[in-house]
């Protein structure tokens, strides 16, 4: 694809609109406005803060910052560190990387909501790391915001807050005041969520499978059944854990999407979707007989992306490029049409998202090539490296496997070309590994001196594709060095005595690589982080309880990005077992596999 945007948006007028997109349009945007951003195709998300700005997360470690008056500013990571996600509040913007450490970027000159550490009068002049995790010893899972507070799951299952406890938002009791570092709330937690205008959040546990909130209840946002601000995390009504997709909530309402994609609203009637005020969470009538796939609310309004890319808005007007809000508030979910630029994507792999600002909405693509993504993390990690190429003193580990079957050759003739015969120099090196592990072509100049010395045609033919190299390695048995252990059930023959001897368990392996594990899971990821590599990690036990059909399905998808069955298989029963085992095992490409799965209905009429 060109360069030319694919992120578009849509608000009331505002002068803060300047810095995002054309000159000529300074006054309201009614219809969606194709911004000036360039190179859109590395945007992975946005999120937006009060006053009005926006953080760009480009994928894997760059940040772009956008400020009123057209003021930009850019960041990276170190390159030791990539970005898992991002997630703002009105003021604080926090950033969480693979390695389970937490940045911020926050303007002093605003209101702090959330004092991690002490900033100077920087005006977002710098990301700085939030020590308190390090010291703590605390590997951060994932984190999320609310106006005023952040929270965050540590070592797997422990729920931390910090920031303002307002209405009881950090589920401490009634604690006045702020809490500048993050205090511990409870362990058994699995999933957090919150809304960047909300006084609010909620979670659930592993132990109970409910979902719980605390905080600002004024209109019943809650979904508990009153209208009392909760100081204490309380059982939200009618829900169990397992079934949530995802809950966000405004400082009005709330809206809940569950696995199978029904839509429920609660709190305030002209913001809730229902038109009717309600204290715990009910069907929106409207989105019935849709599958909800993505929910973003701003502060007054709330957009739903459906598996169909159809996308419904409701709430405060100025904000929807449509005839049918001609009101001050639209009560009911109203489909707003997208811009034909994304129409070539409705059947593609590549994701629309959504994201709101207070009173703004963003339209974009996210570009999917997760393998690559994937397999960018296993480059900077460096786990798992079984051999090194390079001269003496300036070696870098590397993956044998994986540099053969991308090159076709072996790691005695790549070494012998580039660094006996010749001796190319680090940044050269550099270079040419970045292709070999996620296809980039960072230097065309020095890329093509490596391929001419090793005697590859350049540039690389569509047989030297990254997809089609790692599906080739799937054939590698050979090379394997990882089994998942699956439990066989075992059937007691009938002529056997029934004494109360217990049976041995039987177990059918299933072979892989063990780097391809931790690049494309999130779950190996951290098992593997935490497992001192001198042990014994050649083998795990799963514990999905899934059929081994499926698990192998699963195993292949990670080297292949598809799933294909066979006429002995089960479609119903693969579809819902991965349905299932991609949330399990922290796949970053769930909407691909999702995608996947969903032509398999289709394939076999599968409701």
């Amino acid at each position: 694809m060109s360069n030319s945007s694919s992120v578009y948006l849509t608000g009331p007028k505002k002068d803060f609109f300047n810095f995002f997109t054309p000159e000529k349009n300074k006054n309201n945007l009614p219809k969606w406005t194709k911004s000036n951003l360039k190179k859109t195709q590395t945007i992975k998300k946005i999120v937006c803060g009060i006053p009005p700005n926006f953080l760009v997360w480009k994928k894997p470690n760059k940040l772009e910052f956008y400020e009123k008056d057209n003021k930009k500013r850019k960041y990276q990571l170190p390159k030791n560190e990539t970005i898992k996600d991002i997630v703002s509040s009105c003021y604080t913007y926090l950033i969480v990387t693979e390695s389970g450490k937490v940045w911020s970027l926050a303007n002093s000159n605003e209101k702090k909501e959330v004092p991690l550490l002490d900033v100077d009068q920087s005006t977002f002049e710098k990301i700085r790391p939030v020590t308190f995790f390090e010291e703590k010893k605390l590997f951060v899972n994932s984190v999320v915001m609310c106006r005023g507070s952040g929270y965050y799951l540590c070592n797997g299952d422990q729920l931390y807050a910090s920031g303002s406890n307002d209405c009881g938002r950090l589920g401490i009791g009634q604690r006045e005041g702020q809490e500048p570092m993050p205090v511990y709330v409870q362990d058994k937690v699995i999933k957090i969520f919150a809304g960047v205008y909300a006084m609010n959040f909620f979670f659930i546990t592993s132990q109970t499978d409910l979902l719980y909130s605390c905080g600002s209840n004024y209109y019943g946002q809650l979904g508990i059944g009153s209208i009392f601000d909760q100081y204490t995390p309380t059982v939200v009504k009618n829900f169990k854990g397992s079934e949530i997709l995802t809950v966000s909530s405004s400082g009005l309402h709330s809206i809940l999407i569950n696995k199978k994609g029904q839509t429920f609203g609660c709190g305030n009637q002209v913001t809730n979707g229902l038109g009717v005020q309600k204290k715990i969470f009910t069907l929106i009538p409207q989105l019935k007989e849709k599958k909800a796939v993505q929910l973003s609310i701003g502060t007054r309004h709330t957009l739903v992306l459906t598996d169909q890319n159809e996308l419904y808005a409701w709430g405060y007007n100025g904000l929807f490029p449509t005839d049918e809000f001609n009101k001050i508030f639209q009560k009911l979910p109203t489909k707003i049409k997208l811009p034909g630029f994304f129409t070539h994507y409705l059947e593609s792999k590549d994701m629309i998202r959504i994201a709101s600002g207070a009173y703004l909405n963003f339209l974009y693509l996210d570009f999917k090539n997760t393998l690559s993504e994937d397999l960018r993390i296993l480059f900077e990690s460096q786990k798992f490296c079984d051999c090194e190429i390079g001269t003496m003193g300036n070696q870098t580990p590397v993956h044998k496997n994986l540099i053969e079957c991308r090159t076709k050759l072996t790691i005695d003739q790549i070494q012998n070309k580039l660094f006996v015969e010749k001796s190319i120099n680090k940044e050269q090196t550099l270079s040419f590994l970045k292709w070999i592990y996620y296809d980039e072509i960072s230097d065309i100049e020095k890329l093509e001196q490596t391929f001419n010395l090793l005697e590859l045609t350049f540039p690389p033919s569509v047989d030297n594709t990254l997809e089609k190299d790692i599906a080739q390695l799937y054939q590698d048995d050979d090379s394997k060095d990882f089994k998942i252990l699956v439990k066989i059930e075992y059937e007691q023959d009938e002529e056997e005595d029934n004494d109360d001897e217990e049976k041995e368990e039987n177990y059918e392996e299933i072979p892989v690589h063990k780097f391809i594990l931790y690049a494309r899971s999130g779950l190996f990821r951290e098992m593997f982080d935490y497992v001192n590599e001198k042990e014994n990690t050649n083998k795990v036990q799963d514990y999905t309880n899934k059929s081994i059909e499926s698990l192998k399905i699963l195993i292949k998808y990670f080297y292949t990005n598809s799933i294909e069955l066979t006429t002995d298989q089960d479609p119903k029963l693969i579809v819902e077992e991965l349905s299932d085992a991609v949330e399990y095992y922290q796949l970053n490409d769930q909407c691909n596999c999702e995608s996947e799965l969903l032509k398999i209905k289709k394939q076999f009429d599968l409701n």
